[in-house]
């Protein structure tokens, strides 16, 4: 009677951690393929389109399910519980970005989304619905300010004709070029990526546009970089209901190149909202094969939730993201 109460409870034991890998495991990746990419003409030789001057606007926001409700309060291990000394620091260049007294420049929303990344030379800001190029060495305007939707001048489609915000300006440190990225808030939803083909950000950009899975509004885009791919969160909504938390890998190879891409997506559940993903610092590659990383604040708002995102651009069928952990 014992070793089959023991044979049940191990058999009982098994099927839970299969049951636990196979929620943990997410195998439904769709792929979706750009609908149109070019490479464009350099950014300097495309006139500025101006944002117009309107009232600000206020953006409400979208509310996502199942981060907002505290659970039990928990000791956190890993707070620090000595003071260091003070730290000195040494300034560098300090000037005016894309803010309140910038020529050419006018505040429009509220949040402003602000932005920004630094290149070799140069200091790429974007705020909102604007973007500007800066010097890095002495902080001049080497382009801008302008409306978003200027990097996709030519190009036509739905980029082309929207300002939507949101943006990201990324800097890729391996391959030296700059990937900005913003979407469009109109039916049937895109994400307009630009992949530029120097270290100048005033230079010629691939261009791309995806359109969204499932058509749903792509809210809180992210976007960071990685040896395997750009990879991509946003929170996910069908009028204010909330569809759960989009994780996205997009073909950096190709896109560099200015070849056709495609776009990995799957769908995390509504239990979790606003993930980060993982964003390549330094000169240091991380070992060959190493997954993306996507993170979350846990929905008892005392952890951290961690997904691991495994692409395989030849079959996406053995794509897979695991977590969270």
């Amino acid at each position: 009677m014992r070793k089959r109460a023991v044979s049940a409870c191990l058999a009982l034991l098994v099927s839970l951690v299969a049951v636990e890998f196979a929620q943990a495991q997410t195998t439904h990746i769709r792929s979706v393929r750009e609908l149109e990419h070019d490479t464009s003409p350099p950014l300097d030789k495309i006139a500025p389109i101006p944002t117009p001057a309107m009232p600000q606007q206020v953006i409400p926001l979208h509310r996502t399910r199942g981060i907002f409700t505290p659970g039990a309060p928990k000791t956190d291990t890993a707070l620090q519980s000595t003071v260091t000394s003070t730290l000195s620091t040494t300034s560098g260049q300090n000037f005016l970005g894309l803010g309140n007294g910038l020529p050419g420049f006018t505040v429009q929303y509220i949040p402003p989304d602000t932005n920004g990344a630094a290149g070799e030379t140069q200091f790429v800001q974007w705020v909102n619905a604007s973007f500007a190029v800066f010097d890095k060495s002495n902080g001049h305007v080497v382009y801008g300010p302008a409306a978003g939707n200027t990097l996709w001048s030519g190009f036509g489609g739905p980029c082309e004709r929207n300002n939507s915000g949101d943006p990201i300006a990324q800097y890729d440190k391996i391959a030296n070029r700059w990937v900005l990225m913003q979407p469009v808030f109109k039916p049937s939803y895109y994400l307009c990526v630009a992949v530029s083909t120097s270290s100048d950000a005033t230079g010629g950009y691939n261009r791309y546009a995806f359109q969204i899975p499932n058509k749903l509004f792509p809210d809180y885009p992210k976007l960071g970089v990685w040896p395997d791919g750009y990879y991509v969160t946003y929170n996910q909504f069908q009028g204010n209901f909330f569809q759960g938390a989009a994780a996205c890998a997009l073909d950096r190879a190709n896109m560099l190149l200015g070849n056709p891409a495609t776009m990995q997506c799957t769908t995390i559940g509504t239990s979790y909202g606003s993930l980060l993903p993982v964003d390549f610092d330094g000169t240091i590659a991380p070992p060959a094969g190493s997954p993306a990383y996507f993170l979350n604040y846990g929905s008892n708002l005392a952890s951290l939730d961690l997904w691991k995102f495994h692409v395989d651009w030849n079959n996406s069928a053995n794509t897979t993201l695991t977590g969270p952990q």
